[in-house]
């Protein structure tokens, strides 16, 4: 189903034969991704056309995904939406659209990062492997988190993060929100985290960006305006009118408690 690139056996630095599924129906950014994260070190599968994402992702099992917007059959959006439901896996959106909303929408719908055409492959392959990083150190940490509580007996060694009615446990990947467990992807779980671990106190947005996309990301902000919106969707009485995830105007955000 899938066009695979010959695998390489060469090793890159930070890249650990890293499988990029590649979602894009125009040849010329196909031959170019193809050749480029290649050479960079990366295994490259190819979907043309967003069923034929949908139908082979679980075949593939991609680290990442570059996915644009506009596909013939299932739009980049839907496609998004579907993979979000069923995985947490680094998506990408790729598009040739300039306006803002469009960027908006990819993002609420679960994108984690976005780029618009033309890119630079140098820089798209900046933010790959940023958010590669942070997957594995995620990874990581929940790796160690699981050994210590083995070695423990069982007992969980970070207790779960109790605000109100709202709680977190990391080394679960668990959150209930009044008495519902709710689902989170990766980096909504993560920015939650870190602001019910600091509830109370004003968190910078540059601070929140660099817990959650690491130091070198080079995104624009309006990445964590969206996963704001999207946890406070989840989080909130009345989303509209936020009283849990509170904007500081001119320095971030804040987790508030309510009693």
């Amino acid at each position: 189903m899938f066009q695979e690139t010959e695998r390489r056996e060469t090793w890159v630095e930070n890249v650990e034969r890293s499988r990029v599924l590649v979602v894009e129906d125009e040849e010329a950014y196909v031959d170019a991704l193809t050749v480029g994260l290649t050479k960079e070190g990366f295994d490259v599968s190819v979907a043309r056309n967003g069923a034929e994402a949908l139908a082979g992702f679980d075949e593939c099992d991609p680290d990442i995904v570059l996915l644009d917007l506009m596909l013939p059959k299932v739009s980049g959006l839907d496609v998004c939406r579907e993979l979000r439901s069923k995985s947490s896996v680094p998506i990408i959106m790729v598009t040739a659209k300039s306006a803002e909303v469009d960027t908006v929408v990819g993002l609420e719908v679960g994108a984690d990062d976005y780029v618009s055409k033309p890119y630079r492959i140098r820089e798209l392959i900046a933010r790959i492997r940023a958010l590669l990083r942070r997957e594995d150190i995620i990874r990581a940490e929940v790796g160690r988190s699981s050994s210590a509580t083995a070695a423990e007996g069982g007992d969980d060694v970070e207790e779960a993060i109790v605000v109100d009615d709202i709680s977190l446990d990391a080394s679960k990947h668990e959150v209930v929100i009044r008495g519902q467990e709710v689902s989170l992807p990766l980096k909504e779980f993560e920015l939650l985290h870190y602001l019910m671990a600091n509830a109370g106190r004003v968190l910078t947005r540059d601070s929140l960006i660099d817990r959650v996309w690491g130091h070198d990301y080079v995104g624009d902000t309006k990445t964590l305006d969206v996963h704001i919106k999207r946890l406070r969707a989840k989080v909130e009485v009345e989303p509209s009118k936020p009283d849990v995830i509170v904007t500081i105007r001119g320095l971030g955000y804040k987790f508030d408690r309510q009693r």
